[in-house]
Formats: structure tokens, sequence, C-alpha cells
């Protein structure tokens, strides 16, 4: 092959094997199906025989079957089972079914979802799921959603347009003056505040300076009590989810704080902001609705497929002045009647993350997101009972998904996590609370059963004290 357009026949005719996709379904439903019932590590040799990929790139093109059998042959064993019921590392969720499926015809369209024109179906499935997700958390109406690759990046859209807001009302005009002889902008915000908190202050030039730490307790949460003076030019950051313990912060005490001051406060509720949906557990995000912006992943809680994060907004022109881009080939839609995807994210071409999240919510209705979030803090609170019963020790309140687990000695802690991530029972993280190493359970998944956790509780009974 050695013209464009024999190229060009050998793709348009793949493109009509049917049984070449119908190939590839199989190989997904059979994955699909196995995940359930597998160990959730790889084998030794299942890693071992990843080896097959390590090859030069070939000079001709590759039979399309090939790839696939490759993938499905020695790539699928050498997964991680995440989305079964026993993996509880990472806060990583799986895939409500209707989603997976909608991913595929989604995978199959290809749109650019940066600009109405680009794809008006993504356009208006992110309208509908921008609707549905403010009147799920109970925001303000008018709030814009922005979607992207994670929380990460909408923690970074949402302090963005916080910083620039801020610089706003004190008469500085971030996108045409910069940063440099900027007015000063304080950041407040937990010490337990996760870490891509501080990433996104960094790329946004305010480091560790400009940030003051307030204290927590116990379990992580930020006291009010101890935050300083706040002013107009302070840029508060609360957390609706402790990654370790599952902790909230008192939000609504904090938001009146900085409303009367006319601070700007941004809510990192990564997986925590999802207890909005619960009448059980909205009681945790009390005062949510008083923040500016919100960041949030529908891929941990709500269980869409990766990557979908969300970023929220109060004030939809202030975000969007901090995302905008403009060029004489941009085509954007009439005001207020189509909806542009790339104004309110740092990205312009990006794939329709719309269609998934929509599938997920319309699969779930009102109902299910409840009935999800409320089913995985039964599981939680399952499993520290049972590793209670067992000789364990529970070093957090179990208030949501998060569960943090200790043996009798730091060497014994860190000899079961080894063993139990060896197992292929289940999967924990590991973490350090209080300054001594624990195991970080993370429930996270809708196919997550008692048995599920009966079952993974043994596993920790079986491998303790296991040299």
């Amino acid at each position: 092959m050695t013209t464009k357009g024999s190229l060009q026949q050998h793709l348009l005719s793949q493109s009509a094997d049917r049984a070449l996709f119908e190939r590839a379904a199989d190989y997904a439903l059979d994955y699909m199906e196995s995940a359930y019932g597998r160990a959730v590590t790889p084998t030794a040799d299942s890693l071992a025989a990843l080896s097959i990929f390590d090859e030069p790139l070939s000079d001709d093109p590759c039979d399309p079957r090939e790839i696939v059998g490759l993938l499905h042959f020695h790539g699928s064993p050498a997964t991680l089972a995440t989305t079964g019921g026993r993996y509880f590392g990472f806060v990583n969720g799986a895939a409500v079914p209707a989603a997976v499926a909608a991913g595929w015809i989604a995978d199959a369209w290809d749109q650019n979802a940066g600009l109405y024109v680009m794809s008006p179906i993504a356009a208006r499935l992110e309208a509908v799921c921008e609707r549905w997700l403010v009147e799920l958390f109970g925001l303000p109406e008018g709030t814009v959603m922005g979607l992207v690759s994670g929380t990460s990046t909408a923690t970074l859209c949402g302090l963005a347009a916080g910083r620039n807001a801020l610089l706003a009302r004190a008469g500085w005009d971030v996108n045409k003056q910069g940063l440099f002889d900027a007015p000063k902008i304080r950041v407040v915000l937990g010490e337990q505040a996760h870490a891509t908190v501080f990433k996104a202050l960094a790329l946004l030039g305010m480091g560790n300076e400009r940030v003051q730490r307030v204290g927590v307790d116990a379990q992580g949460r930020m006291i009010a009590s101890k935050m300083p003076q706040l002013d107009d030019k302070t840029l508060v950051i609360t957390q609706a989810g402790n990654v370790n313990s599952g902790a909230f912060d008192p939000i609504d005490e904090i938001c009146s704080k900085a409303r009367a001051a006319g601070a700007w406060v941004h809510v990192d509720g990564a997986f925590g902001l999802w207890a909005a949906a619960s009448e059980k557990k909205r009681h945790l995000t009390r005062g949510v609705q008083k923040a500016d912006s919100w960041s949030v992943d529908a891929h941990k809680t709500l269980n869409a497929p990766y990557d979908c994060g969300i970023v929220l907004c109060a004030d939809r022109q202030v975000l969007v002045a901090a995302m905008q881009a403009t060029g004489s080939y941009i085509q954007y839609g009439e005001h207020g009647k189509r909806r542009d995807g790339m104004l309110t994210t740092l990205d312009m071409s990006r794939r329709a993350r719309a269609v998934e999240l929509w599938a997920t919510l319309k699969a779930l209705g009102k109902r299910g997101v409840e009935e999800l979030v409320d089913g995985l803090c039964d599981r939680a609170a399952q499993f520290a009972e049972g590793l209670v019963v067992n000789g364990f020790t529970i070093l957090n309140d179990v208030v949501f998904n998060q569960v943090l687990v200790a043996c009798d000695t730091p060497e014994e802690t860190k000899a079961t996590l080894e063993q139990i991530q060896q197992s292929g029972e289940c999967w924990c993280g590991g973490t350090v609370w209080d300054g001594k190493p624990a195991i970080r359970i993370s429930v996270c998944s809708w196919a997550t059963t008692e048995a599920d956790v009966d079952r993974s509780v043994a596993a920790f009974t079986a491998v303790r004290g296991r040299k």
C-alpha cells in the first residue's frame, strides 16, 4: 500500500466490515460478563504476556481483526476489574450499563463537542445535563456547567473563574493585563485539601505563600472558627468529601462567612457532592448552594464511564470570560440559543462526554441516583462493621463511602495491605492518616453487593498476619 487512494479504499472496506465490529462487541461482552467473578488483579502470567505489545511500529497496515484480538486476549487479562464489585481503590467508580452502550454509539459518532455547529446533539445533551445536575445538587438557577476530563481540570477552571472575578472587582482585567503587578489575592483552605487543589493554584500563579491553611479536626474537616478574617480579595476552597475519611467541611458556616466578606467560595466535591442527591446524606452538603463554583466527577460516585469531570459556576459570564477563546474561524452559535461547550472549558477539541453522562442520568433518574449513593454508603458501613467484628480498627467516622482501616501495628497494616493487593480477592489502596499507615477503602461501584463486602472482609481476615 503506497498511495493515498489505496489507504482510503482499505479503510472504507474496514468501516463496512460488520463482522469486525461484531467481533469487538463480542469481546467486550465477554469481558463485561467475567468482570464480576474474576480475580480483581491480573496474574503474573497476564502481566508478563503484555510483552507481546513491545514491538517496532510496522511498515505496513495491520489487520484490524488482529488488533482487537490482541486487545482482548492479551489486554483484557491485564486489566484490574474496576467494573466489578470488589475494587475499592482510588475512589474509582464503575460504569452504568446504559452509559457503556451509549459510549459505543458515541465512539462511532466521534463528535467534537467544542461548538454547536460541530455537534448539535452533543450541545443539546450538555444543556439537558446541566439542567438536571443543577436540580440534583440544589444549585442556584442559571448555574453553568462545563464538561472536562476530571476534577483536577474542573478545579482549575473553577479557581480560574474565581481568581479573575476577584481581580475584576478590584479593577484588574486578567485577560488584558495578565498577573504581573495584579492586586494580591489570598487563598484560604483546609490543611487536608486535595493535592489537585494545590496543583491548580500553582498553575494559576497562586503559590504556597498566598495560601493560608486552616486547621482541621480529627476527621479532616476545616474548623470554621479558625478561619482568618476574610475579605473581597479572598478565594476560599472548601471540601465536600475528604479523600481519606470522606468527611465534609462545614460548608454552610464557611459560605456564610465568605458571603458576608465578599469572598469567592469554590467547593471541591469530586465524589462527595453527590450526597446532595440523597435525602439521607443531603445534610452533609448543607449550604452548598451559597458557593460560587463547584467541581465534581461523574465517573466517581455517579458511575458514569471515564473520563467525565464537571465544573459548575453560579455566574455563567464569569466562567465564560475565564475560558473563552477567540479566532476568526470559530463559529459560535446564536447567543443564548445554542450551546458552545468550549466556552466553559479549557479545551476546544473535546469528545462528547455529555452522551454518556446523559445516558447515566437518564438510566437512573432521581430515585436511581439516590439509591446508588445510599447503596455505596450502606456497603461502606457494612465493610467497617465487618472489619471491627474481626479485630480491625476503623480510624474514621464512616459518614459516606470511605473507610480507613488499621491493624495493631503499622508494620502489620502495611503487610496486610500488600497481601490484599496481591490476593486478587479485592483491591484497596494505602494512605497515611494521623502520621501512620492506613488501608483506604473506597466503595464506589454500583456492582458491589453485600456478598462482595462479606467476601472482602473474609479476605482481610485471611491475609492478616500472613508472612
